[in-house]
């Protein structure tokens, strides 16, 4: 976990003692395993980068004969270019190698990411001795950091150059849908240039918005696959390499990697889970309004903390249908989860009289709409203050990317868990869930999208069928497409226009957003960065 310096150390140590008594030759550790990755500006506090050094240093001292990668905070030393004050403050990510009691060295990674949710040119200087290596239970093995490996002729390529017999890369690589995959063929490409077994050991878990997978695996040189740990789930595993010339080693505890479904499902489940327990809470709230979105955020909840952890709110109005408390209450019937009914017509209606001699003379509109919106968020809030679940908020991507949304109202949370789900994803997640049985009602699956903040609403009163503005915004945020180009693609000029506009406009409202799960390769906030202020329209 990112700044629990005292509970990874703990975890590192349990870590080395289960090595030695498997007798293993070498124990890898994820990317900057002593502070928690990404630590993000925590690395400009000196005492956060003296504190996570005296730890390498007691890990170092209790180390046995089994060498120990663990990946911390180093310092780089002077630039020799840099004139300024702050030539003593340059840090590095870097692993410790460490046995027999000591300390034996370091390496520094030498190739920084600095692009989508990587910022590593900001905080880090990049190492400079690519071809290092060190002997390992007798073996010349080369020791690299997560980008190292991805550039072809990155240090992997220079260490086997010099002589190595093993690759080791440590990493915190975090998840997107069908990265490991490509992980994966990439690691095997590395393997078979080299020639040399390659060993990839990624870190697991949710830190805010980002969700490592895990998946670590190895590669014999010949690219054969001989292991690869379960996907987002924390896993110990020996496995024995060949490294003489020549030598094969059969396959052993290959986990199969989850189908696209099923890999998105579970990384929000680690990402609520992590992100609610790791930021002191042990139970969420939610308003439940017999929509999908709800529906499958509270299913998801359920999953990842336990339905007693899990509080389901419906807040109906006027202009609620009887089908929207009766669906919520199925849903929370079908999880076990607490439910509760608050309507808000009467608060509602104490907002108009109060608003009555300013809106007097206007018509029903969008103020009133999202006032009620904005009711139900106060109320949500209020159980959170007075009881302690956090909110979670139930907007999908597509109505992110929309401006879909009411400030202030059902936008008021903690987190979201479907932050970066666009809208048919939230539907096959649903679909999948019920595989072995009905959790999410049928009927919230079948109904057509509502606010329900006005008679007879529809989302399709607003928007172009979900479809279709999915494919839409796919290629305008995913793949940075440009209006004619997605027009060229068979869609309606002037719905293309009016969809990117409004993702254009809305910029400012994603800015006060919830965070939440990063699932693809261009989530808002962390990967995607506009400016608010902005009248370029390309």
């Amino acid at each position: 976990m990112v700044g629990d310096l005292a509970g990874n150390e703990e975890k590192i140590a349990a870590t080395m003692d289960w090595a030695e008594g498997e007798a293993a030759d070498v124990l890898v550790l994820p990317e900057l395993a002593v502070t928690g990755y990404p630590p993000e500006d925590l690395v400009l506090r000196p005492g956060f980068v003296d504190d996570n050094l005296e730890v390498v240093r007691r890990l170092a001292r209790r180390s046995g004969r089994c060498t120990v990668v663990v990946g911390f905070v180093d310092h780089a030393g002077p630039d020799p270019d840099d004139r300024s004050d702050a030539v003593d403050r340059r840090v590095a990510n870097a692993v410790a190698i460490m046995g027999d009691g000591k300390l034996i060295g370091s390496y520094h990674k030498v190739l920084l990411p600095n692009y989508g949710v990587f910022d590593e040119g900001r905080y880090f200087a990049p190492g400079d001795h690519p071809a290092q290596l060190w002997q390992i239970a007798g073996h010349p093995v080369g020791v690299s950091i997560c980008e190292d490996i991805w550039i072809p002729d990155g240090p992997p390529h220079h260490q086997a150059l010099a002589g190595a017999r093993l690759l080791l890369n440590a990493n915190g690589s975090p998840f997107h849908k069908g990265k490991a995959a490509d992980r994966e063929a990439m690691l095997q490409s590395r393997a078979r240039a080299t020639g040399l077994p390659v060993v990839y050991l990624n870190l697991v878990g949710g830190q805010d918005e980002l969700v490592f997978d895990g998946a670590s695996c190895v590669f014999a040189g010949d690219g054969t696959l001989l292991h690869r740990s379960p996907q987002f789930r924390e896993h110990r595993f020996v496995v024995e390499v060949p490294t003489a010339p020549g030598e094969t080693a059969e396959p052993c505890c290959v986990e199969p990697l989850l189908d696209e479904t099923a890999e998105v499902y579970a990384a929000i489940t680690t990402g609520v889970r992590d992100y609610v327990r790791k930021n002191g809470f042990s139970q969420v709230v939610i308003g439940l309004s017999g929509g999908i979105d709800s529906a499958l955020t509270a299913t998801v909840a359920a999953d990842a903390l336990g339905a007693e952890n899990v509080w389901g709110i419906t807040m109906p109005s006027r202009f609620s249908s009887e089908g929207s408390v009766a669906d919520s209450r199925h849903l929370a019937d079908n999880l076990g989860i607490r439910f509760d009914l608050i309507p808000i017509d009467e608060v509602y209606q104490g907002y108009l009289g109060v608003l009555g001699p300013v809106f007097e003379g206007t018509t029903f509109g969008v103020a009133e709409e999202n006032l009620q919106a904005r009711v139900r968020g106060a109320l949500l809030m209020a159980v959170s203050n007075k009881f302690g679940p956090m909110v979670l908020t139930t907007g999908n991507k597509s109505e992110m990317a929309a401006g879909y949304a009411t400030l202030y109202g059902d936008m008021a949370g903690g987190y979201n868990a479907l932050k970066d789900v666009f809208k048919g994803m939230v539907y096959q997640l649903a679909r999948w869930r019920n595989r072995d049985g009905e959790v999410i009602p049928q009927a919230t699956i079948e109904k057509a999208p509502s606010a329900e903040l006005r008679p007879g609403q529809k989302d399709s009163d607003s928007l172009p069928p979900y479809d279709i503005l999915d494919a839409i915004l796919e290629r305008y945020i995913e793949r940075d497409m440009i209006e004619p180009e997605i027009v060229a693609d068979g869609f309606d000029e002037a719905t293309v226009r009016r969809i990117c506009s409004l993702v254009d406009r809305n910029e400012y409202k994603r800015r006060q957003a919830a965070p939440g799960v990063k699932i693809t390769a261009k989530a808002f906030g962390r990967d995607r960065r506009l400016p608010i202020t902005n009248r370029y329209r390309g």
